[in-house]
């Protein structure tokens, strides 16, 4: 090739590396401003995740710090309704204490106006009881007398007027009826033409066993008086025979007349059949039931609410009544009916004493009716 056309053909080579230059800067310059725009999205992509994060950060916390003042608030509220709650608990517990501490006392109060109602009750009845046990000893007593007067045989003590001068009795008065409790006199004998009087003298053993006993007076045979009275008087007066059926018997009056529910009553000599079987039993008209002697019986005796009747004779019949007569005067000094100072009711005890010792020596005043 010539020089004058390599020259030439440089010179058209200048115009496309220009180009070729000119088109890889624009490229390149492209590239470089697609790369700035590529750096400058992820900058601004960081910056808005970035003020995202911080958004969010801020957002949480405003969201948590609600939550925690919502949280602190609703604390508060269930503090305050613990506190008002426990407030109610302790005016409960409180008004409980009050209520059981008044239920209490009211209790104790109806306890108490219970227990003086039932004693004032049992005091009632206690002395209603008394006074039907003296109405009753009354009663039986003045039968007694009732039954030992006859026309030629009257009973001073129903009879007042037939009373010698002088006589001296123990009188025994509630507010229903009087009883009169005679006393012994003594005797004057054929031997002697002029009036005597018996002389006494106070045994101080027996004394004091009576004042001992007054204290507290009671049948109790635990007490020295009433236990030297059932083994000197009652129960040798009222032991009548050996006979074990009846020793039963006896035994039963014996009973009886403790209790006060014994019956005296006459009877006449000629006695239904249907009276005579239940009674022929264990004695009959002509023979004693407690002492088993053949003796004309004027008086049956009654235990209790039975119905069965005892036919008893004169003696046996004294026996009886000289125990009833001492039982129904310590029954009136056991009600306080009797009074007297402490030596009058002693002598009285000691005659009555006297009447069942005679009457079970076999001494007795004979109806002839």
């Amino acid at each position: 090739m010539l020089p004058f056309q390599r020259s030439r053909r440089l010179v058209d080579l200048e115009p496309e590396l220009e180009r070729s230059i000119m088109a890889g800067a624009g490229q390149a310059e492209v590239l470089l401003q697609e790369e700035v725009e590529v750096h400058r999205g992820e900058a601004y992509n960081l910056s808005r995740l970035r003020s995202s994060s911080l958004e969010i950060r801020e957002k949480g916390t405003e969201f948590l710090r609600e939550q925690l003042d919502a949280a602190q608030k609703e604390l508060k509220l269930k503090g305050e309704e613990c506190e008002r709650l426990s407030n109610v608990r302790d005016q409960l517990e409180q008004e409980l204490e009050e209520l059981t501490a008044s239920l209490f006392e009211e209790a104790h109060k109806m306890v108490r106006e219970a227990n003086v109602k039932q004693a004032n009750a049992e005091k009632q009845l206690k002395e209603a009881q008394g006074k039907i046990d003296v109405l009753q000893a009354e009663v039986s007593a003045l039968k007694t007398l009732v039954l030992t007067s006859t026309p030629s045989s009257p009973n001073r003590q129903l009879h007042p007027q037939l009373q010698v001068a002088g006589s001296k009795g123990v009188s025994t008065r509630n507010k229903t009826a009087t009883l009169t409790l005679p006393q012994l006199q003594p005797e004057s004998t054929s031997a002697s033409p002029q009036n005597s009087q018996e002389d006494k003298e106070l045994d101080s053993v027996l004394f004091a066993e009576f004042l001992s006993w007054k204290e507290a007076p009671s049948l109790d045979r635990s007490s020295a008086f009433i236990s030297r009275i059932y083994r000197e008087d009652i129960e040798p007066c009222l032991s009548f025979t050996r006979s074990e059926v009846c020793k039963l018997l006896s035994q039963s009056v014996q009973s009886a007349v403790e209790n006060n529910s014994l019956t005296i009553e006459p009877v006449a000599m000629t006695v239904t059949p249907m009276v005579k079987t239940s009674a022929i039993e264990c004695g009959g008209p002509k023979m004693c039931a407690l002492s088993g002697i053949s003796h004309p019986c004027r008086h049956r005796i009654k235990l209790g609410d039975g119905e069965r009747y005892y036919y008893i004779s004169p003696s046996s019949r004294a026996r009886i009544t000289a125990v009833c007569n001492f039982f129904t005067y310590i029954r009136y000094i056991q009600q306080g009916l009797v009074r007297q100072d402490a030596e009058q009711m002693f002598w009285e005890v000691v005659r009555l004493r006297r009447e069942m010792s005679v009457a079970k020596l076999g001494f007795f005043i004979m109806d002839e009716s």
